[in-house]
């Protein structure tokens, strides 16, 4: 569940507000005459202007450092991207001087997004506005150098805990670990506190009740409504969720014991297989269902076969010209970095880019021949694909549909690797009997199903968070009580208001929004639905892929195509016939392991 923020226009800009690079915007002279419409056209225009301008070279920079990583490299990209969002902040806060301007849609659409490219808005004062840019920064910092050191001297940070919570099945050691990495957030608690405090002061200055209500304007409705939208969306998923907890939990009780794992409790955190039970996939021997082998390894197969970086990227290529795109320009060969360079340090973190919003595409990307990265492969094009549809808007819509868009559309695209894909580019010679989807589905689930609840509750906490809610001294337990409320898990150990457990998780201290990710949880599964029905599908939906469709790649292109430039729902409508966002298809998908599921369950003490 990554998100790459400089995958696009606009999120670049975004991701160099929430570094918060905060500049104050000089006031304007007593005498100003009021905006006209010609004057918003005008400003709007010359905005769009520059800011790509200064976008491309923010990327060009930003592709350098992560491809060839130094002290000047980095200190360049830093240096492009400050200028760059000095002069975002600058043109989001001059457009709310026409918030009372009649302007015509398209351009009162244009400007409010210009408005909310910003992450953390600076409040006027310019001594506020240096502490808020300290403070963000601080934290990010904090955050990325933080390490857990253990009696005796050694010190791991967040990558070396990973690998231990992920192998590991010693409660002791997963305790010790789980502790040592949400120990280190303590120290950010109270510069978090004043964060919230100033970027709520500049929030308004823009117009937004708190900082919660800009992130939720976002969604072309009211913030509320979208509150209640998140809220109508998680409901139509939570049986699906409730189910795979009962059975994960009941393996576990099985594997730990009911003192560790009590029936009927939320699950201890630190037993899930990951630093913050986002994800549950490293328990797939515990609750895997019985004889649940497809018959192949698609790992095995792509070694078999000596497929290289390049072939791998071809199989995605030739995806997406199966459904009617044009092949990747010739650059993106030349350009991209698809394996880790033996002469220098790289950022290996699977990306794709948008250099020119125009055609200069590219994936970076360390490619290791085996099934994880067959998938990433053709997710991360999907990205490149989208990128390149919506070329032709003006620099404001150049992005998804929202925020929770684009990383849908690569999950859409990598959906359709179903066995028979794999038969149809003759990778596999015969396709698995349906009794075999059950494993299939669960290693979905415990990755895909077992993150919706989380998706959910991260932005739960800070919109309570900024609009007073949940105070400053109750950040830990309002933390906790959202995620017993919705993931069913509870801390290991007692966390009291000394702790600052919010600030393990990377998007708090980094000041990213989370929705996004829940959005394309949700979304990736309804489109998937809306493209199977545009192809023609009769057989159930985890089995189907359109692979080689042309209809379901009309359908496709048109909402690629539309970039930001109309509201999401008509966005999603070009390719699903509803203007509303549904979880049902992700039950639909998920419905034969949800079966399974309930049989499982039967006689267990369910809920929490």
């Amino acid at each position: 569940m990554t998100y790459r923020l400089s995958g696009s226009r606009r999120a670049l800009l975004a991701a160099g507000s929430a570094l918060a690079f905060l500049l104050t915007v000089a006031a304007a002279p007593a005498a100003q005459a009021a905006p006209t419409a010609a004057d918003a056209k005008t400003f709007i225009e010359t905005a769009e202007t520059r800011l790509l301008e200064l976008s491309i070279q923010a990327e060009r920079a930003l592709w350098v450092q992560s491809t060839f990583i130094t002290h000047d490299t980095e200190l360049l990209a830093a240096e492009a991207n400050e200028v760059l969002t000095a002069v975002s902040v600058e043109y989001a806060k001059e457009a709310a001087r026409y918030d009372q301007v009649q302007l015509d849609p398209d351009l009162r659409r244009r400007m409010d997004l210009l408005k909310q490219t910003l992450t953390l808005a600076a409040p006027a004062d310019p001594a506020k506005n240096a502490e808020l840019s300290r403070l963000a920064t601080s934290l990010e910092s904090t955050y990325s150098s933080a390490k857990s050191c253990r009696p005796g001297g050694e010190c791991l940070d967040l990558e070396q805990l990973s690998d231990l919570i992920e192998q590991s099945r010693d409660p002791k050691v997963l305790l010790d670990v789980w502790t040592g990495w949400h120990d280190t957030a303590k120290v950010q608690r109270a510069d978090y506190a004043r964060l919230v405090t100033l970027a709520n002061e500049g929030a308004r200055d823009l117009g937004y009740k708190d900082t919660g209500a800009m992130w939720r304007a976002k969604y072309d409705m009211e913030p509320d409504a979208f509150a209640r939208e998140v809220d109508r969306l998680w409901l139509q998923v939570k049986p699906l969720y409730d189910a795979l907890h009962c059975h994960v939990r009941a393996r576990l009780t099985e594997t730990y014991g009911k003192d560790v794992v009590p029936p009927g409790e939320p699950i201890p955190a630190h037993l899930l297989g990951n630093m913050w039970a986002q994800s549950w996939d490293n328990l797939y021997d515990l609750v895997a269902p019985p004889a649940a082998d497809p018959g192949y390894s698609l790992t095995g197969l792509l070694k078999e076969r000596n497929t290289d970086a390049v072939e791998m990227t071809r199989y995605g290529e030739r995806f997406f010209t199966s459904l009617g795109f044009a092949p990747l320009p010739a650059t993106f060969w030349e350009r991209s970095m698809l394996t880790k360079p033996r002469d220098r340090e790289v950022v290996c973190h699977a990306s794709a880019w948008d250099i020119d919003a125009q055609d200069d595409l590219r994936i970076k990307m360390c490619i290791q021949t085996n099934e994880e990265d067959f998938r990433t492969i053709h997710h991360e094009l999907g990205h490149n694909f989208y990128q390149r549809a919506y070329k032709n808007q003006p620099f404001l819509y150049q992005d998804s549909a929202n925020d929770g868009f684009h990383e849908a559309v690569g999950d859409t695209i990598a959906l359709s690797i179903t066995p028979e894909y794999l038969q149809q580019i003759g990778l596999i010679q015969q396709v698995p009997d349906p009794s075999k989807d059950l494993g299939l589905l669960m290693r979905q689930a415990l990755d895909k199903v077992a993150f919706l609840p989380f998706g959910v509750m991260i932005d739960q906490w800070r919109w309570q968070v900024f609009s007073g809610q949940i105070p400053a001294e109750r950040y830990n337990q309002g933390w906790w009580d959202l995620r017993r409320k919705y993931q069913g898990v509870q801390p290991p150990v007692a966390r009291g208001e000394d702790a600052f457990d919010p600030g393990a998780k990377y998007h708090v201290p980094g000041n990213t929004p989370y929705t996004r990710y829940f959005l394309a949880a949700i979304l990736q599964y309804q489109l998937h639905e809306g493209l199977c029905k545009a192809a023609g599908n009769q057989g159930p939906l985890h089995r189907c892929s359109i692979y080689g469709n042309k209809e379901a790649g009309r359908r496709l292109q048109a909402m690629l195509e539309m970039g930001l430039s109309r509201p999401w729902p008509e966005a999603l409508e070009a390719v699903t016939g509803s203007k509303q966002m549904d979880g049902t298809a992700l039950v639909n998908y998920f419905a034969p392991l949800k079966v399974w599921l309930d049989g499982q369950n039967k006689g267990r003490t369910c809920g929490w």
